[in-house]
């Protein structure tokens, strides 16, 4: 029994759905690395004080994740390739900078449509920029706000630690999980020194002024 009849259309029946997949995956990872440019935009604008810009730019990085999806729906080998969850990671992290930032409320995964373990690992990864942010607070001696950002901080650390899953349900959680904490850790303590510092100089230009009154 001969299948050189049949084989040539059972080809090109392969051929057909590896194309599909093909470009499905070349159109998710191009729409997936716009999506983490413009979330590392919107990030930089949030650290300047540009809210409407930094809006802008996670609006952005929400529609170009919205296309990857797409492209990848019905195809779960690609969905979950890697590329698409870092995008909705990047994009977790991008809209809660900014919402902490500007006083906002943090979004959960549902209010930004993403799988909740890329939520945990880019709202594990904020973590990072509110200590970029406290630092440069730090430097303008806006102490209480300071105290506010790291009080923030402790409660996503606090969050984060009540997830106890293996690392192959969480995308590696854990180990964002410990840099946070670490991240904290060195905050609190460049924090502390920093607010020593201040009520030591407040007290000696007291002593002084009394001094000079005296």
């Amino acid at each position: 029994m001969g299948y050189a009849d049949h084989l040539p259309e059972v080809g090109a029946l392969a051929h057909g759905r590896l194309e599909a997949r093909h470009e499905a995956r070349e159109a998710a990872l191009t729409a997936s690395r716009a999506s983490i440019r413009a979330s590392a935009n919107a990030i930089r604008a949030a650290h300047r004080g540009e809210n409407d810009v930094a809006r802008e730019g996670v609006g952005e990085a929400a529609a170009h994740l919205r296309v990857a999806i797409d492209a990848t729906d019905g195809l779960p080998m690609i969905r979950w390739a890697g590329f698409v969850h870092d995008a909705e990671k990047e994009y977790a992290e991008a809209s809660c900078t900014l919402a902490v930032l500007s006083g906002g409320d943090l979004p959960g995964p549902d209010d930004l449509g993403v799988d909740v373990t890329a939520w945990l690992n880019g709202v594990a990864e904020t973590v990072g920029e509110l200590r970029r942010y406290l630092l440069d607070q730090l430097r303008h001696g806006r102490m209480e706000r300071c105290e506010d950002l790291l009080a923030t901080m402790d409660d996503i650390y606090s969050m984060l630690v009540t997830i106890d899953f293996p690392d192959g349900i969480t995308s590696g959680l854990r180990r964002s999980t410990d840099v946070a904490r670490s991240i904290l850790e060195r905050t609190r303590g460049d924090f502390t020194t920093a607010h020593l510092q201040e009520r030591l100089r407040e007290a000696l230009d007291a002593h002084r002024k009394d001094l000079l009154d005296g």
